[in-house]
């Protein structure tokens, strides 16, 4: 039984070498409906180092016609680098965020080793494996394009579809599935594949798949492959658990860096405005009005914001729709799907759910939280100013987040510029010192407020909501000599005091014993008695 993927021997022991390079945004990534142009801020360094030509990284005819019937003819940096490693056989580790080309890094080497075999039922050749359903999909759009010209085929094992077809198309015999390791695992459990002639894995988007949960499935998955097979794995950052990872997966691998972009294109307008938090909603409702947006991306920090802001907006009359981790499948990519087709004018989104997702030409990108990463934000605002055309980026910002600002400017060796629009009241930043330092803040943030009444961290005031002082809830405060405030421990609960409760009567459900777990390991029996108070 020969193996699906024929892996060359190895060229010997050798040390992993690291290749540093760095793009623009702008910078052509595959794939995209329109060419964009060619970002070259130094015009002596290009000239100097002339850029690869896809012709020359040893691909065949029929996948460089795909590529140029796209209208591309330079690959990018990752891609110049990662291609003719691939089609040797050697693993590789690349680190590398979305918007450098990475997918076709991988899928066109990938399907130029595959070409020329076939596949049996139930064994895919290749794996793919994506942690999400979104990213999955669009690499099948990306294998659909570059291998058009070549008689292979590619499945998707995602979860949201039937898995009675899935498990037909791969009875039938698949080169390229492409997966989530959860649907993945489900299907193997139950009899519906098999993973011993897979000759080639792609771990995509390692440190999500970290951040996910998924690294369990993953090591499980990489136990049932071949021990001889070729394994990429794909991340954009290295932190010390993918470090882990590549030594645990991969074989000498070849390492290739990308550096994330540390600069804004020069197509992008970019503006600033510090406003009360409070206000934030209703400043951005004005931009969408006034500032003639075609189509925009809203990012939000967290998934709750992107809730409340999607119905704020929807209330007030936009088309606008909405993704975060948190919302089925089936209801995040038809929405996407929407906003593709010009359906939905405005995305809320949380930068988990954006991520991997190709979402370009935007007239406008708004930031309503500044990022907590100086990089997400320009990862974000990228998204915008593509093709050579102008686009626009505003971020809302509070008085008090003034180093997220600073962390952003420092990184992109430039200022955010800062503008006023009529209606709008902008706001000075607020000293991050003296707002530590102020006595009554100082006050707020052990849980008091000026009127000696317990503020939302504390959770509770001086009396409840029956006129009755919770004194006896509330640490005991005396005076000690020197005239200060001592706090004496509360006093022990006392079992033979009245119980109160829901109206100052014990509720029949806390009167029926339980069974004091504990207890019994201890040998004593007894039921648990409650106190009865709310």
């Amino acid at each position: 039984m020969e193996p699906a993927v024929q892996t060359p021997p190895r060229r010997g022991r050798r040390k992993p070498s690291t290749t540093e390079t760095t793009t623009q945004t702008s910078s052509a990534v595959l794939p995209q409906t329109t060419p964009p142009l060619d970002q070259e801020p130094d015009l002596k360094a290009v000239a100097e180092t002339p850029r690869p030509r896809f012709s020359e990284l040893g691909l065949s005819a029929p996948v460089m016609r795909a590529i140029e019937e796209m209208g591309y003819e330079h690959p990018t940096p990752i891609q110049a680098r990662a291609i003719p490693v691939v089609l040797s056989g050697q693993d590789v580790l690349g680190v590398a965020q979305t918007g450098t080309g990475k997918t076709a890094s991988f899928t066109l080497p990938m399907i130029e080793r595959l070409a020329g075999s076939r596949a049996r039922a139930r064994m895919p050749r290749s794996l793919i494996l994506e942690p999400t359903r979104e990213l999955a999909l669009q690499v099948a759009e990306n294998l659909t394009l570059y291998g058009k010209h070549l008689r292979l085929n590619h499945a998707l094992l995602i979860g949201g579809e039937s898995m009675a077809d899935q498990r037909a198309v791969l009875n039938q015999g698949v080169d390229i599935l492409i997966a989530t390791p959860g649907r993945l695992m489900d299907l193997f459990d139950r009899g519906g594949l098999l993973l011993t002639q897979t000759g080639i894995l792609v771990i995509d988007e390692a440190d999500r798949m970290l951040d996910m949960g998924f690294i369990p499935d993953i090591t499980r998955i990489v136990s049932m492959l071949p021990a001889n097979r070729q394994t990429l794995l794909f991340s954009a950052t290295m932190a010390p658990e993918i470090r882990t990872l590549a030594d645990q997966f991969l074989h000498l691998p070849e390492e290739i860096t990308v550096s994330r972009p540390s600069s804004v294109a020069t197509t992008i307008e970019e503006a600033l405005l510090v406003v009360d938090e409070h206000e934030k909603r209703r400043v951005l409702r004005k931009l969408l009005r006034r500032k003639n947006v075609q189509n925009a991306i809203v990012f939000c920090n967290r998934k709750r914001d992107v809730d409340v802001l999607y119905k704020s907006l929807h209330k007030h009359g936009f088309a606008v729709g909405h993704l975060h981790g948190d919302l089925a499948q089936s209801l995040r990519f038809k929405t996407l799907e929407r906003f593709k087709a010009g359906e939905l004018q405005i995305l809320v989104c949380s930068d988990v759910a954006a991520r991997g997702i190709d979402i370009g030409g935007l007239s406008h990108v708004f930031n309503f939280d500044l990022p907590f990463n100086a990089e997400d934000y320009i990862h974000r605002i990228g998204r915008t100013g593509r093709a050579g055309k102008t686009g626009h980026a505003f971020s809302l910002a509070s008085p008090r987040q003034k180093l997220l600002a600073e962390a952003i400017e420092k990184l992109k060796h430039a200022p955010i510029p800062s503008i006023s629009i009529d209606g709008i009241e902008t706001l000075p930043w607020a000293d991050p010192e003296q707002e530590n330092s102020h006595p009554e803040r100082r006050e707020k943030r052990h849980g008091k407020d000026r009127g000696g009444r317990q503020n939302r961290h504390g959770e509770n005031r001086d009396r409840d909501r029956t006129g009755t002082g919770n004194a006896s809830r509330q640490p005991v405060r005396d005076k000690d000599e020197a005239g200060g405030i001592s706090i004496a421990p509360t006093p022990a609960f006392d079992h033979d005091a009245p119980r109160t409760g829901f109206g100052h009567d014990t509720p029949a459900f806390m009167l029926l014993p339980r069974r004091n777990r504990k207890a019994e390991h201890d040998d004593q029996v007894g039921p648990i008695q409650h106190r009865g108070t709310v």
